[in-house]
């Protein structure tokens, strides 16, 4: 580490400073694996990551050191990361934070991991570990893992969000300078708005799902999560793209270079490049997002911001979403449907857990789901399967995903005024841990201004605002159009070169 002594702390550096760094010859990625390594046995008690492997990620970094030896110049090369545990991997166990999975391994990466990672065709990034997450992908304060809950660096008594918590948990404590999420209903934005980090969860199908253990597949989507949304663009970058082969939901658009435009954004404004300047771009305001069901608090955060948008030539235009409301109650009826539907194939016949002790197969089957699921994601299977049956189909599944239509053309009818849609991304700060334990209802209303654009598969992002009450950090939400991940990047990019809410550390880290 000598090396660098006149540097910042390596965990400082984001992942473009890392990459510089690195491809400079400043620094080595086995210094860098070692140093974030370190880190994260220092802060075990977060909670954040549920394994690591210093043999794996040693010998990844020895091997992002000789490509870069022999000349290798690539955006993330050597640079660190770690998965959330839904995504599979050879190397670490794949637990997607159940019991139900406890010790599985798969024989495969999932595709967002071999894009990222050493591997042939791979960016070059090395994995750390697996982080923690609410039990497959359900819930909204990571106080769902069947291991251990997360904890807020901000303040330790409080939630980080979910049910990329721990993914979200450790960039902002500076663990790893980036991770991957999921976003289901806003799982990579409302816990990337508790946490003080940036996130972006891309049109659906823009990133493969094939190796994401399934929660709502037609509405999960992987995404970045990093301190800056220039490094969430070259994550992106890497991890987007067709795989028609492997995935059905997968689009078929090439893969695009979102970074090199924010690269090379000025800090005057005077381009005419739309990326460099945020002139003409109109920002659309649901009344629905402003309304009494927002904290005061985190209005405030939101307005200071969207005035920073408008000093930086942006115009603000009022626009009206009126089915928000409904989106709580269409997508839990969605969501639950098809994670009854995809948790079936756990019934400890093939992989996953199975009873130790059972009479007939109906018995194994009975106490091998109900030993091996939690809580919540008992709860919305027992919900999905009630409203898929007979009977009951018409009347909930058919009728939500009707009122989902309305919803995505909704939006479509608000982009016809501005560009880019913008609000809160939660309605309140994080709140601490144990608080809505008892009213599953209140946390799902936490969601209430992510899901209508999940539901509708738009582009949406959580960039840091400002702070609310207890000193906890507050997301500004940006919602794009299909397949406008560069616009949501560039307007991201251009406020951040203008603030530096993105580089608030917690106390402590």
């Amino acid at each position: 580490m000598s090396a660098i002594a006149l540097n910042p702390a390596l965990h400082d550096l984001g992942v473009a400073q890392l990459a510089a760094k690195l491809a400079a010859g400043e620094v080595s990625s086995v210094e860098v694996t070692q140093h974030f390594l370190s880190r994260i046995g220092q802060h075990a008690g977060l909670g954040a990551f549920l394994t690591t492997n210093a043999d794996v990620s040693l010998a990844q970094a020895r091997a992002a050191d000789a490509r870069l030896a022999l000349g290798e110049r690539t955006p993330l090369l050597g640079v660190p990361l770690a998965h959330k545990d839904v995504f599979v991997t050879r190397d670490f166990p794949t637990t997607a934070g159940s019991k139900m999975l406890e010790h599985y391994r798969s024989p495969f990466d999932a595709s967002v991991v071999s894009r990222l990672g050493v591997g042939p065709g791979g960016a070059g990034m090395v994995t750390l570990g697996k982080l923690n997450c609410d039990e497959f992908a359900m819930g909204s304060g990571n106080e769902n893992s069947a291991y251990q809950k997360v904890l807020n660096p901000w303040d330790v008594s409080r939630v980080p969000g979910g049910s990329s918590g721990g993914s979200a948990a450790a960039v902002a404590a500076r663990l790893v300078p980036a991770a991957t999420g999921t976003d289901t209903g806003g799982s990579i934005r409302q816990p990337a708005s508790l946490t003080g980090i940036t996130g972006i969860k891309p049109t659906y199908g823009r990133c493969s799902r094939y190796g994401m253990v399934a929660f709502a597949s037609s509405l999960d989507q992987a995404g970045p999560m990093a301190r800056s949304a220039l490094d969430c663009a070259l994550l992106l970058s890497a991890m987007a793209g067709p795989d028609l082969d492997r995935d059905s939901t997968s689009l078929d658009l090439p893969a695009l270079d979102y970074a090199t435009d924010l690269i090379a954004a000025n800090t005057d404004g005077t381009s005419a490049n739309p990326l460099k300047s945020l002139k003409g771009l109109r920002i659309g305001l649901p009344t629905q997002f402003f309304g009494a069901g927002c904290a005061p608090d985190v209005l405030a955060a939101v307005r200071s911001a969207l005035a920073e948008f408008e000093k930086l030539g942006a115009t603000l235009v009022d626009v009206s979403l009126p089915l928000t409301e409904l989106s709580i109650p269409v997508y839990y009826v969605i969501a639950p449907a098809e994670a009854s539907s995809n948790l079936s194939r756990f019934d400890g016949v093939r992989y996953g857990h199975r009873a130790a002790h059972y009479g007939d197969l109906n018995d194994m089957y009975k106490k091998s789901r109900s030993e091996g699921f939690g809580d919540e994601a008992t709860r919305r299977i027992m919900i999905g399967t009630y409203v898929l049956s007979h009977g009951y189909y018409d009347a909930y599944y058919l009728k939500a995903q009707k009122i989902r239509r309305l919803i995505a053309q909704d939006f479509q009818t608000a982009f016809t005024q501005c560009d880019v849609i913008a609000g809160p991304v939660s309605p309140t700060v994080a709140w601490k841990i144990g608080e809505k334990g008892d009213d599953p209802v209140a946390s799902y209303l936490a969601d209430i201004y992510t899901l209508s654009s999940s539901l509708a598969g738009l582009p949406g992002m959580s960039i840091p605002a400002g702070f609310g009450a207890g000193g906890m950090p507050v997301g500004l939400q940006l919602i794009g159009n299909y397949f406008q991940e560069a616009q949501l990047l560039g307007a991201a990019h251009r406020f951040q070169l203008a603030t530096d809410w993105h580089q608030r550390a917690p106390a402590g880290f």
